[in-house]
């Protein structure tokens, strides 16, 4: 239990699509596949799968912050909530519990890239299988996809076109508020004030500010793409009514 949660972890490293990542990655695919079951049940059953997931949710974070302050890690250049998904953990554990649509449009849109991208690519280090911190950035990001996609299927949750402006112009003005923290408090939140120090996507892309623009475009292109199966559905739905009323003015006419 020791190693389980040491700082300094004498364990295997983590390795980037070694057998314990695709095994991650795998049972989160099977996690949200069960979950479809529950598409059919009632709305008391939905509810106790809901506040499940957003118990657990908030009980990870908090011991993510435990950890950190127990090994001596925690400070406010980097364990405030201000990073995307760490708000997306607060905010989706309500939005389970409340089913409030527009933490729904943010988790959809923001929160399915960015949580797909960390569990893609997570920045684990030293603290590999079976490590506390390869569990909890594996339950953390994987329960914000989660979560989404169950309110989606299972609940009826849809974006709409709106909300992809509504979505990136708030995401707009909060990285430009925790721009100025960051700038206050000597951190770098969103990794908007700098790259971040340790190797990341980031670094194929050129230095700042510039990069900050191809985050906005690569943002922008990913909500687009996750709308675009609705836009498809509205698309099919406006083809077959166009053909119903076609075919019953061809009645009324004959």
């Amino acid at each position: 239990m020791e190693k389980f949660f040491a700082g300094d972890y004498p364990g295997p490293a983590f390795e980037f699509l070694g057998a314990a990542h695709l095994g991650a990655l795998f049972l989160i695919v099977l996690l949200n596949l069960y979950l479809l079951r529950y598409k059919k049940a009632d709305e008391k059953t939905r509810s106790r799968v809901r506040w499940t997931m957003a118990i657990i949710l908030w009980l990870n974070e908090i011991a993510w912050h435990a950890w950190n302050y127990a090994v001596g890690r925690w400070t406010i250049q980097e364990m405030l909530p201000l990073h995307l998904c760490s708000v997306l953990v607060w905010t989706g554990a309500i939005m389970l519990m409340t089913k409030n649509y527009h933490i729904y449009e943010f988790m959809y849109l923001m929160g399915i890239g960015g949580a797909i991208q960390a569990l893609a690519t997570p920045d684990l280090g030293i603290y590999g299988y079976p490590h506390f911190r390869f569990f909890q950035t594996f339950l953390s990001h994987g329960l914000i996809v989660t979560s989404a996609i169950y309110m989606t299927v299972v609940e009826g949750f849809r974006p709409t076109w709106k909300s992809l402006w509504r979505v990136f112009i708030w995401v707009n003005v909060y990285a430009g508020i925790v721009f100025l923290i960051n700038s206050a408090i000597g951190s770098n939140y969103l990794f908007i004030n700098h790259k971040p120090p340790t190797a990341s996507l980031l670094d194929v892309l050129p230095d700042w500010p510039i990069y900050i623009i191809f985050l906005e475009l690569i943002g922008l292109l990913t909500v687009f793409l996750l709308y675009l199966p609705f836009a498809f559905k509205d698309w099919r739905a406006k083809v077959v009514e166009n053909r119903s009323n076609a075919s019953r003015l061809k009645d009324i006419s004959n």
